[in-house]
């Protein structure tokens, strides 16, 4: 039996290390590194039972493993990244593999496998989802890129990866920059669903008066439901959890509503509008937490303007459950909209169907729901957009008089709702056939001579020398 290691970690902050445990405990031998050697140590020396492999150097790392090799990257994204590279570079040998499993920027990682391009060595994105418990446990895996790289990582990944009824939780989702692209959105889709959550909570106590063990219990109920989900789950538990400074209080009362992000929702959204697709949901659970970071400016503002909030009036608890429902069709279609056109236009090949089953467990959006999806993407012909697909159709129908409810009244009585309300006019905008556009293109033409399509002749662009009313 070879002393050499199966695989190398490289970056043991909490989800690196556990990513390494999480190997070690089914089977492989690990090596790992990180720049700060007394924390790897403390790392190995804490959890023994993985006999992570620590070395104090590259050549140390690079030499203790298999060939060809394996590295897994978990470090910050950006310059880093690139530093590690420059580092492996000369160390590496024909058909080793460098794996970045951070949050990087898919055009980052584009580059990268230029630069991979050539060497003797491949690369890999790939993102990973599911936090510190799921990199322990069983995360969602998402790796692009190299095909044979992909081959060679497999029984590693599967090992690994979060296990679902509908299997394990890890596909090839495609070529050059996939993994790190459909990460971004899977992290753009979670934006929109904690906005989603979160509104509907505040709507609950602030609308309904309802207090906090109540919303707790209707969380867990819609839990047993169509919207069961992680993030239901946690939503339950964080209104049952006391405040452990203050007793009897609630601990999420005594949270800054500052909402912080790391960049994939603003990625998400930069990369949506230069592709053409609208993500209003997700786009608006950006700028809802943009608007939080400005808590001094907010209150200023509600000083200023003697600004009050209404109950709620004509909306049920049930209500809020069918608008919550159905503003996550709008913001999953949204999503899987800009996977096909990014898989159109960038040549990625990705799976849509494959994308919701390995979101089904391990990952912070995991949900029953993506059952439906993945049975929507599977059938043939595939539906152009999500919501489009007849189950989805029906669903829409049936809970739309309700979405409108919430909507309407969380307006009048002044909550904020940017989620659900982005969510509602997308999907009036949609269903509208004939906008506004038709002045705004008459607008652009008037002053700028940018010509239009008339209805009965698209395709062809005309211009007009518009009169001057009463000039």
């Amino acid at each position: 039996m070879s002393d050499l290691n199966d695989i190398a970690v490289v970056g043991l902050g909490v989800m690196g290390a556990n990513l390494a445990r999480n190997f070690a405990s089914r089977g492989y031998k690990v090596a790992g590194y990180d720049r700060d050697v007394e924390k790897a140590r403390g790392v190995a020396k804490a959890h023994p039972e993985a006999k992570l492999a620590i070395a104090e150097n590259w050549k140390e790392l690079v030499s203790s493993l298999e060939r060809p090799r394996r590295i897994v990257v978990l470090i910050l994204a950006g310059k880093p990244i690139d530093d590690v590279l420059d580092v492996l570079d000369p160390l590496l040998e024909e058909d080793d593999i460098v794996v970045d499993a951070g949050n990087s920027l898919f055009s980052d990682t584009d580059r990268r496998n230029l630069r991979a391009q050539g060497r003797p060595w491949r690369f890999v994105g790939m993102g990973v989802s599911g936090g510190s418990d799921g990199a322990l446990l069983g995360p969602s895996i998402m790796p692009g890129g190299d095909v044979e790289a992909w081959d060679r990582l497999r029984p590693l990944l599967e090992a690994v990866a979060a296990k679902s009824d509908s299997g394990t939780c890890v596909t090839h989702c495609g070529k050059g920059s996939a993994g790190h692209f459909v990460k971004m959105v899977h992290n753009g889709i979670e934006y929109g669903d904690m906005q989603l959550i979160a509104e509907t909570a505040m709507l609950m106590r602030d609308g309904l008066g309802l207090a906090p063990a109540a919303v707790a219990d209707t969380f867990m109920k819609w839990n047993e439901g169509d919207l069961a989900s992680f993030l239901i789950e946690i939503t339950a538990d964080i209104f049952r959890t006391d405040d452990p400074q203050k007793p009897g209080s609630l601990l999420v009362d005594a949270i800054l509503d500052k909402a912080g992000q790391k960049g994939t929702g603003k990625w998400t959204v930069m990369a949506a509008l230069e592709m053409g697709v609208a993500i209003p949901t997700i786009a608006a659970a950006v700028d809802a937490r943009v608007l939080s970071a400005q808590k001094d400016l907010r209150v200023r503002a509600e000083q200023s303007f003697g600004a009050t909030r209404a109950k709620l009036e004509g909306v049920s608890v049930d209500d809020l459950r069918d608008a919550l429902y159905a503003s996550k069709i709008a913001s999953y279609t949204q999503g899987f909209q800009m996977l096909s056109r990014a898989s159109a236009e960038r040549g990625y090949g990705t799976d849509l169907g494959e994308v919701a089953r390995i979101w089904t467990a391990g990952c912070i959006i995991r949900a029953r729901f993506l059952d439906r999806v993945r049975a929507a993407f599977t059938r043939k012909p595939e539906p152009e957009l999500l919501a489009l697909a007849p189950e989805f159709v029906e669903d829409l129908r049936r809970r739309l008089p309700a979405w409108r409810r919430v909507v309407t009244a969380a307006l009048a009585a002044g909550i904020p709702v940017q989620g659900l309300a982005a969510s509602l006019t997308w999907y009036d905008t949609l269903v509208t056939a004939r906008g506004s556009a038709s002045v705004i293109q008459a607008q652009r033409d008037y002053f700028g001579s940018h010509t239009y399509e008339r209805l009965e002749a698209p395709g062809t662009f005309v211009h007009t020398d518009w009169p001057r009313f009463g000039k």
